[in-house]
């Protein structure tokens, strides 16, 4: 598929990414294709990453508010915060939780977008990529099919 003309243009879809939540971390390879799908999946929700400005929530009925924010933004990315904003419970009664709290960076040219630890980590052992990039991709999954709609 990566051989047609089509794939340069904006016609790519989920269906051109073989990324499954089987797949095992297999290398450099499988761990671009699951950026790629975490891209695309960002993209339905939200719109091209190169375009995000501010602050974005959506709410789905049945579901908690999902926020999405501009952290910084540069010629060939874009930092994003995804998170739940979840209520208070009626036996804990703290400011509304931010659960799952995800660090985002999209690459522009490149189109993919990668989870990225909240602390600093030194090494960048491929087994923590694909963990932290799987749990993006199927959370993602997971927001369009409750409705989720950044406008």
């Amino acid at each position: 598929m990566r051989g047609c003309a089509c794939y340069s243009r904006a016609v790519i879809s989920e269906s051109h990414v073989l990324v499954t939540w089987r797949a095992k971390p297999r290398g450099l390879v499988a761990l671009m294709g699951l950026y790629e799908s975490n891209y695309l999946r960002l993209a339905s929700l939200a719109g091209h990453p190169a375009a995000l400005r501010g602050s974005a929530v959506s709410v789905a009925p049945g579901d908690c508010e999902l926020h999405l924010r501009v952290l910084e933004r540069s010629r060939y990315t874009t930092d994003l915060s995804l998170t739940y904003l979840l209520p208070p419970s009626a036996t804990d009664v703290s400011l509304p939780r931010q659960v799952p709290d995800l660090l985002l960076r999209a690459y522009h040219d490149a189109r993919l977008v990668e989870a990225l630890p909240r602390v600093s980590h030194k090494e960048r052992e491929l087994l923590q990529c694909w963990s932290r990039n799987m749990m993006l991709n199927k959370w993602l999954e997971y927001c369009a099919e409750r409705g989720h709609r950044f406008s």
